[in-house]
């Protein structure tokens, strides 16, 4: 018998992570859940697990900056990524009514994409918690009245509760992109269209202008550029980049370039470029 992979995944069945998860790698598989992404990390880094499933960037409400962090500090390497529809439900348990609502638990990047719609029911809290699905779990199981989750339709069916409201998220056409990681840097099969790279450039005049001017000559299109600043070195500042290679060989000439020129290059993964 074919052993299952072991998928670590930020929720509980019926989370955004999980229906990657079973979307990427098929239903066969063993999906291990976490509260944190840095237990999602970790257990990919130790071998607890196969691979990982972790939300990187939304449409609406913009990048998980702390990920980069955490995909940089645990030494995970990024194989793919998938990008995934969002439709976010206000849901309870059955018999209930909006107007019975005092408060809506989620995520707290689930309810920052969900904005308006409790802008113009001012009547219920919106409350951080954990996960989506999470908080439909518990209500399920605690059976508990006046108390929302906003989660996917998945995660009603899970638990058996009542959607109240359908797709609140401020945004129709709202995206989530998420990133497959592994412990081990793996061997390509192909050549990549996508990297994700860790760039600490010195602290000199003009160094991040001359850093963007030398990989747009190198056909380096940048879809995303993120910073945080280096603790240890006061006014230097780290990047996180996501950028697409038009050539494999001038990509690789563009990273020893910077590494000579500006500061330290460290390679997240190399991949296929997902988005259509």
């Amino acid at each position: 018998m074919k052993k299952k992979l072991k998928i670590a995944l930020q929720g509980v069945l019926g989370s955004f992570h999980h229906q990657v998860a079973q979307r990427y790698f098929g239903a066969e598989i063993e999906p291990v859940g976490y509260h944190t992404f840095e237990e999602v990390a970790k257990s990919v880094e130790n071998g607890t697990v196969d691979y990982a499933v972790m939300a990187i960037e939304n449409s609406i409400a913009g990048a998980i900056l702390p990920n980069y962090d955490i995909i940089d500090r645990h030494h995970l390497y990024v194989v793919d990524e998938h990008y995934l529809p969002i439709s976010h439900n206000l849901m309870a348990l059955p018999g209930q009514q909006l107007s019975d609502i005092r408060e809506a638990r989620s995520h707290p990047m689930a309810l920052l994409q969900c904005k308006q719609f409790f802008a113009q029911h001012p009547a219920i809290r919106a409350v951080d918690d954990v996960d989506t699905a999470y908080v439909a779990k518990i209500i399920a199981e605690q059976q508990l009245t006046g108390l929302a989750a906003v989660a996917s339709s998945k995660a009603a069916e899970y638990y058996g509760l009542e959607i109240l409201a359908k797709d609140i998220q401020t945004v129709a056409n709202n995206f989530t992109r998420f990133i497959i990681l592994q412990k081990e840097q793996p061997v390509r099969e192909a050549s990549p269209s996508k990297a994700s790279l860790k760039i600490t450039i010195r602290n000199e005049k003009g160094a991040l202008a001359k850093l963007l001017t030398l990989m747009s000559a190198y056909d380096l299109d940048l879809t995303k550029i993120q910073s945080i600043p280096v603790m240890s070195k006061p006014w230097e500042y780290t990047f996180f980049i996501d950028t697409l290679i038009a050539d494999e060989s001038k990509f690789e000439e563009a990273l020893d370039l910077i590494e000579k020129k500006y500061g330290t290059v460290k390679l997240l993964g190399a991949y296929q470029n997902r988005k259509g």
